[in-house]
């Protein structure tokens, strides 16, 4: 038996009308989320003597939140945190921002920053919180705000926050005393907080050229110690500005097989176990909750014949997304790569319906109007991009081979798979189909839009001049504007150009021991954060 948490989401607050907050107390109030939510239960138990599968037992004592990972944090870079490897163990854990997003409310909040103010189209005051300080004891103020931000948009470092966030836009911070930011752009750019909010604040002893292993912060909690590949270890920062968190320590370990994980927390080897399947074997220790990840497969209409949009639209008809929903992974039908929530989704644009006759239609009309129809397309998937990644892939093979179309599958480990994700890509590889999945962690449509449908756009194989009109007119708008802008380019992608077949809004699956209280969110697989977690000796509050 599983627990279902459906976390629905709405827009609202600054996501949409940036330039108001409301105050709050100094003490967190994390996501929004009441005390009830986060009951406490039973006390810790020591591991059990026996291991799961082989695999070395966490083997911490009461005070230590066990947590098992699918894979190992790439880095713990700090401006790297949008990453979801890093951003799971970094974000709000051990470095925090100056703003932060309520997936439940879709509302921006206080974090580092107490208060902003558009003074101008291009420029914004932030006030910052006072008292703060980083783990290494030096003080939180403007000048390592500005320092940051400099440093994750406009350094040497590469860093993923600047290309995914920010794109080409040019910022600049500067102190104007020690809890006074102002911050300019050379646009116009009325979700400036919002963006910022992916910024984690670093102090001015940060190397600013270079990448750092073990980032300070000024988190709940400081990096302990991490041994590469055996486990990272984290422990509460006594100096934390906030409310102090239930456990003393936390212990990240890692393991790729997703049975092992849950097999963990059964067996009382460990008490978080994240990215699991249905047949993983949780039993009545699973968590479902709805992501913000969408799925879907990207289509190379550069090439025929997906040139042709009617072969496009052959492809859309001819997945059974309630069967891949029903019998291959967890989720719902969609037809758009946001979900609700995020500032642009479109309720209109539905699920396209699952219909193999007018999918075989439609190539017999193309072939027959001398579209190479007999031309092979090759699925490129991702092993392990999500739960039964290949047989996912099968199913859509299956449904394009009954309209008409030849397509073959080549399932590449993720390495390799960029190459296909990413601008250039590579050449000479004939018509594809991309599986990809999406999330939307920052709550608005100029993050999905420009840089997988924009012509120029960093995951983008394909563009058009009248979608990047619609998508540089919402960029530029604010409150209820912008989202009708975004709804409307979402609706023209999905009417007009259709360069996808987007499949499903995912589900994720974790695993919880009795021990501990947590309610996943939309943003639980991009940021995990140890301070929503709750154990019963606190009592309830």
């Amino acid at each position: 038996m599983w627990t279902k948490f459906v976390v629905v989401e709405q827009r609202g607050g600054t996501v949409t009308d940036p330039g108001s907050v409301g105050t709050r107390s100094a003490t967190r109030i994390r996501r929004g989320r009441t005390a009830g939510a986060l009951a406490s239960v039973a006390v810790l138990l020591a591991a059990s003597g026996c291991s799961v599968a082989g695999a070395d037992p966490i083997g911490e004592g009461p005070g230590t939140l066990r947590v098992v990972l699918p894979e190992e944090p790439p880095t713990l870079e700090p401006c790297d945190a949008s990453l979801t490897a890093t951003g799971r163990v970094t974000r709000a854990n051990i470095t925090e921002a100056l703003t932060e997003r309520d997936p439940s409310t879709g509302r921006l909040e206080q974090a580092l920053a107490t208060k902003w103010t558009r003074e101008s189209p291009t420029s914004w005051t932030f006030t910052l919180r006072k008292g703060v300080r980083f783990h290494d004891d030096s003080p939180f103020t403007a000048e390592a705000a500005a320092f940051s931000i400099e440093r994750a948009t406009d350094s040497d470092i590469d860093c993923n926050v600047d290309g995914y966030i920010f794109t080409d836009s040019k910022i600049t911070a500067k102190a104007v005393d020690d809890t006074t930011l102002e911050v300019t752009t050379a646009e116009p750019d009325p979700i400036l907080p919002l963006r910022l909010s992916f910024v984690e604040i670093v102090p001015t002893s940060t190397d600013p050229d270079s990448r750092v292993r073990e980032p300070v912060g000024t988190g709940p909690y400081r990096i302990d110690e991490w041994s590469q590949g055996r486990f990272l270890r984290l422990k509460r920062f006594s100096g934390y500005w906030g409310e102090t968190p239930d456990y003393a320590a936390a212990k990240y370990v890692w393991r790729a097989e997703g049975s092992v994980r849950a097999a963990m927390v059964t067996n009382n080897e460990a008490d978080v176990a994240i990215g699991l399947a249905p047949e993983d074997g949780a039993g009545d220790r699973a968590v479902e909750f709805t992501t913000n990840e969408v799925s879907y497969v990207r289509m190379d209409a550069t090439k025929a014949p997906l040139d042709d949009v009617r072969i496009r639209r052959a492809v859309n008809y001819a997945i059974d997304r309630e069967g891949l929903v029903t019998a291959v992974f967890s989720g719902r039908p969609s037809g758009q790569l946001v979900s609700k929530g995020v500032t642009g989704y479109n309720p209109r644009v539905k699920p396209w319906p699952y219909d193999p006759k007018r999918a075989k239609r439609l190539v017999a009309e193309a072939r027959a109007d001398g579209v190479p129809t007999d031309t092979t397309i090759t699925i490129i998937g991702r092993t392990g991009i999500y739960p039964k990644a290949a047989e996912a892939m099968e199913v859509v093979q299956d449904g394009l081979l009954k309209a008409g179309l030849k397509v073959k599958i080549k399932m590449l480990d993720v390495n390799a798979w960029l190459e296909y994700l990413l601008r250039p890509f590579p050449k000479g590889i004939g018509p594809t189909l991309l599986q990809a999945q999406h999330g939307n962690q920052a709550g608005d449509a100029a993050f999905t839009m420009g840089q997988i449908y924009g012509s120029k756009g960093a995951q983008s194989s394909y563009g058009t001049p009248g979608l990047d009109a619609l998508t540089k007119q919402a960029e530029l708008a604010s409150g209820d504007k912008r989202q009708q802008a975004f709804a409307d380019a979402f609706a023209h992608q999905n009417d007009e150009v259709v360069r996808d077949a987007v499949m499903a809004n995912m589900t994720g699956i974790l695993a919880l021991s009795s021990h501990v209280r947590y309610r996943p969110d939309s943003a639980t697989n991009d940021e995990m954060r140890l301070s929503d977690m709750r154990r019963a000796d606190r009592g309830r509050s």
